[in-house]
């Protein structure tokens, strides 16, 4: 066993950057290349990787302390074997960081090279089964590193499957229909370069020149990198003396954050120092995109949709029209956004699928919309604003308890009764509509929901929603809020079985027994999937809403 110093690699043009995060603790066992420390700079923030496999037994770095390159961030025990690769890249003689980059390339290829090696399913967030749509590849194909594989799609989005692993692909073990979960064997290459290499020490001491054992490939791949949105192994951090290998010059953080947003790094200009991409980067990109104003190359590349709407022959039905609208006058034309494209795509599966039927109702809120607007005074200056969806959730909570089907999903012949309570609520943003979800909504009170609304409604106005925060939901609310209208029927998210739609309160006279009184009432939409909900239930399920809206006191019972 021997004690081995893990330091800072090179990380560019970058003095005295504040730690911003701890990611393994005294006791963890590491393995090479695994991210040991995230760090920041006022351009961007990358993940600092481990040069040597074993168990940590000193934390040397806390947050917010400033480090550089040669910094010791902390000391792990490893066996005497795996620590010699690192010592030996550290004992690299200077003559080697002259020698030819195509020969350290060469060099470099030839030491990590290896048998056939697996390819699995990365983290792909908290998506189960999801359905394999595209396979990009096929057996004899030479794949690189981060090339995209398969495509997948869940209800909520698509996204590509990148390659862990370069090499030539032997053996593709998925194909169109199929399902798969983190994990699962997608597929087997020959002649393969892991990413995670085993002697990281080269990227951290040397430049592209001096590696002489294998380096990760993501920051040495002579290709660029494709446009996956799973999350990939992590990577150390990207050496700019080795941008010249062709792989856009971008901090591991900004690849992960590329990755997960489905943006294609290689199209994206980077603004930071020596062209180094940056978070912002990715974002403006991703907005551009979403915008219209900018088309990637795959988009380009795709066949122009057609003219409107669906052909409707799966359905047995007549075709879609299809008219020449410029014949009548002048038109413009604009592609859907990416999330309209999905949404809509599952609003129709959800619209021919689910027999819906709709309830309409009215909730007295006179008293509770006096409550929330003395709540929002008291707690002025927390910066926390109760809105009247904040209520809504924790009344909806109350009835799902009381009414468990409403909570439920179909499973065949079987119903799942969730024991947890996690509520979507409709987000509107300038591209389209989203559903960000409140997890264990029934563990947490009426403020905390008011602040994880505004943040997640936040995130879905920038373009930051990740699949966690829109997956998990039991039931959804589809709130108008002061927009206008008075019903509408919202249509069920899959593999829910129901869904409260909500419009504007407004003053209306209402009869007490003895005269007319100015009360403020709230228009409720409840659509349920009837295969699961009968009438009387429903019905039953709108009045018990109803009574906790008017009297919020009795969500305590």
């Amino acid at each position: 066993m021997a004690l081995v110093e893990v330091q800072v690699p090179d990380i560019g043009d970058f003095d005295e950057v504040a730690v911003i995060e701890l990611l393994v603790k005294v006791g963890d066992t590491v393995k090479a290349e695994q991210s040991l420390i995230t760090v920041e700079s006022d351009k961007a923030s990358m993940e600092i990787p481990s040069s040597t496999a074993g168990v940590v037994k000193e934390l040397r770095v806390a947050l917010g302390d400033k480090v550089k390159q040669g910094s010791v961030v902390l000391v792990v025990e490893t066996a005497g074997a795996s620590a010699a690769p690192a010592v030996s890249a550290a004992a690299a003689p200077a003559a080697a960081v002259a020698a030819a980059p195509s020969a350290a390339v060469a060099s470099t290829s030839a030491a990590a090279t290896t048998g056939p090696v697996e390819v699995r399913v990365p983290d792909i967030g908290d998506f189960k089964d999801v359905a394999v749509i595209e396979v990009m590849v096929k057996p004899g194909d030479t794949i690189k590193v981060e090339q995209s594989l398969i495509t997948v799609e869940s209800d909520k989005a698509s996204m590509e499957i990148p390659s862990s692993a370069a090499g030539v692909l032997k053996d593709i073990k998925v194909k169109v229909g199929d399902k798969v979960n983190i994990g699962d064997l997608l597929a087997v290459l020959e002649g393969a370069v892991s990413a995670p290499g085993p002697a990281p020490v080269a990227a951290a001491v040397a430049t592209l020149a001096a590696a002489p054992a294998a380096p990760v490939a993501q920051a040495f791949s002579p290709a660029p990198a494709q446009a996956p949105v799973a999350t990939a192994p992590s990577a150390p951090a990207h050496n700019p003396l080795g941008h010249t290998a062709g792989l856009p010059h971008a901090s591991p953080s900004v690849r992960k954050f590329a990755r997960e947003l489905g943006v294609p790094l290689n199209e994206v200009q980077g603004t930071g120092l020596k062209g180094r991409i940056t978070a912002d980067d990715v974002q403006a990109f991703t907005k551009a995109v979403m915008s219209g104003s900018v088309q990637t190359k795959a988009q380009a590349a795709k066949a122009p949709a057609p003219a409107s709407g669906g052909a409707g022959s799966e359905l047995g039905l007549i075709p879609w029209p299809k008219v020449d609208f410029a014949k009548f006058g002048p038109i413009e034309r604009k592609e859907m956004s990416r999330i309209k494209k999905i949404s809509g795509a599952n609003l129709l599966r959800n619209a021919v699928m689910i027999p819906a039927v709709t309830n309409h109702d009215d909730a007295d809120i006179t008293e509770l919309e006096a409550f929330r607007v003395l709540t929002n005074k008291e707690n002025e200056k927390s910066g926390i604003k109760v809105t009247m969806l904040a209520f809504l959730i924790k009344a909806c909570v109350a009835a799902l308890k009381k009414f468990p089907e409403f909570n439920s999903s179909l499973d065949g012949d079987a119903l799942i009764y969730k024991q947890y309570y996690h509520i979507g609520f409709a987000a509107d943003t300038p591209n389209g509509l989203v559903v960000p979800v409140i997890k264990d909504a029934d563990k947490k009170g009426v403020l905390q929901i008011s602040q994880e609304m505004a943040e997640l409604a936040k995130k879905a106005r920038d373009g930051k929603l990740g699949p966690a925060d829109m997956s998990g939901a039991t039931f959804t609310i589809s709130s108008l809020g002061g927009i206008g209208g008075r019903y509408f029927t919202p249509i069920i998210n899959a593999p829910e079985v129901a869904i409260l739609g909500v419009c504007k309160s407004q003053m209306e006279p209402v009869w007490d027994g003895k005269t007319f009184v100015p009360r403020l009432m709230l228009p409720l939409s409840l659509t349920w999937d009837h295969r699961v909900i009968d009438g009387a239930a429903a019905a039953r399920f709108n009045a018990f809403l109803g009574q906790i809206l008017s009297d919020f006191r009795r969500v305590l019972l």
